[in-house]
């Protein structure tokens, strides 16, 4: 079944079958409790659902594992969103003494939408994406992945397909749930480059001497510029893409061009020239040097949603929720294969639905053995059998992963606070 028999209309049907026989329950308690890193971490967690005819419910929070999957497999959620960690329960917010009920915690997320660019790519506008812009999606998660690890010194990042048109990212690291609004915000704003609205036009501008950050970012939209924008947008082919360009170039820079490009067709040598005139007035400018890093920036650089990642209490849509207009589930993305990443091949509801159907000549035999169970021994086991049989199966191992890996960093914490603590 391919992505295009995705039907929106057969998503009350399927949602039933996805929670209940498909979703990565245990992972996700698994994940969201963080070790039972304090008493009342899972159960002040925040969820909103967002159900049928766009019902919208705040404030939903779960004791244990088996009570978020019982109420969700009852309020069957068309979007399932996580909020902070409170001070008290959300569910009781209501009968708390007014003030008292705060967000504490909540990891620290950046949204990063295709709409944001709609300005700068001409395959595509508005919810639409095709290949040839996702490759901006690659280029933002390859610069802030390694702005995240290596300036910040975070380590738990996990990276998400929102289902539709772009990529969520989730800091789980203990440090940057610990974050305050106004540590938030000086990460987001570090990470911010391309500012100004609508009328904004030159969106990027640099200074002497240029950051090692933004020098850094450079080195990885430079990697992809010239194919991404020169050939698969063709940024200076028509009149209109190339007078967007040269707008953002001082006056005679943008007449010298005018005049050769009257001559020269060819979109690359259309930017060599560019790049060799800026070059060239360099000397007269320090200015001058930084011009054709402003247009690849300004055309390539990670566009966030700085209001999603400054707010404690802002809420972020779920990893494994499905979107349900294309029907494609919410999936985390290994960065080992983050160039070959197509979210086109992300499984849609109905397509693991069907795969579920198949039939297999060892159900039988796991069925007697359910008996012997208890229930959630035997639901878990019969969901892990479920899954593994669909093409889920290969995303819930990378959550699996990352799950791992902060494990052991959990583990090691433990170990290091226990040997200083001996140590006294």
């Amino acid at each position: 079944m391919s992505a295009s028999d995705y039907d929106p209309a057969c998503l009350p049907d399927l949602l039933p079958i996805y929670y209940r026989r498909l979703f990565p329950f245990s992972q996700y308690y698994r994940w969201l409790s963080y070790g039972g890193v304090s008493k009342n971490y899972f159960q002040n967690r925040e969820f909103s659902f967002t159900l049928k005819d766009d019902i919208y419910v705040r404030y939903q929070s779960f004791t244990t594992q088996i009570e978020l999957e019982k109420e969700i497999q009852k309020m069957v959620p068309y979007k399932i969103d996580i909020g902070a960690v409170y001070s008290h329960r959300p569910s009781q917010h209501n009968a708390v003494k007014s003030g008292t009920f705060q967000a504490l915690e909540k990891e620290l997320v950046f949204d990063i939408d295709m709409t944001d660019y709609d300005d700068v790519r001409r395959c595509c506008s508005a919810a639409d994406i095709c290949l040839k812009c996702w490759t901006l999606m690659t280029i933002a998660i390859r610069i802030l992945d390694r702005a995240l690890r290596e300036d910040f010194g975070f380590h738990h990042l996990l990276w998400v397909y929102s289902g539709r048109r772009g990529v969520h990212c989730w800091v789980c690291d203990d440090a940057a749930r610990k974050l305050s609004v106004a540590a938030r915000s000086a990460v987001a704003e570090y990470l911010s480059l391309v500012k100004g609205g609508e009328e904004t036009v030159r969106k990027v501008v640099l200074s002497d001497p240029i950051h090692p950050f933004i020098n850094q970012s450079l080195s990885v939209v430079e990697r992809y510029f010239q194919q991404y924008a020169i050939v698969d947008q063709d940024i200076l082919g028509s009149k209109e893409s190339v007078d967007k360009v040269l707008a953002l170039l001082p006056e005679d820079i943008k007449k010298n061009l005018t005049d050769s490009y009257k001559d020269e067709k060819d979109p690359m040598k259309r930017w060599n020239e560019l790049c060799d005139l800026v070059e060239r007035k360099k000397s007269n400018s320090k200015k001058a040097q930084y011009f054709n890093k402003e247009i690849m920036l300004q055309y390539c650089y990670p566009r966030l949603d700085v209001n999603v990642s400054k707010g404690v209490n802002h809420l972020l849509k779920s990893p494994f929720s499905v979107h349900p207009k294309t029907g494609r589930i919410s999936v985390p993305i290994d960065l080992k294969d983050l160039n070959t990443f197509d979210p086109f091949e992300v499984p849609t509801i109905s397509l693991i639905c069907e795969e579920l159907e198949r039939p297999r000549a060892d159900e039988a035999e796991e069925d007697d053995m359910k008996d012997k169970e208890n229930e959630q021994e035997a639901g878990e086991r019969r969901r892990i059998r479920d899954y593994k049989r669909t093409c889920l199966a290969k995303y819930v191992k990378v959550f699996d992963r990352f799950l791992e890996t902060m494990a052991r960093s959990q583990k090691g914490e433990l170990l290091k606070k226990s040997d200083l603590q001996k140590d006294f």
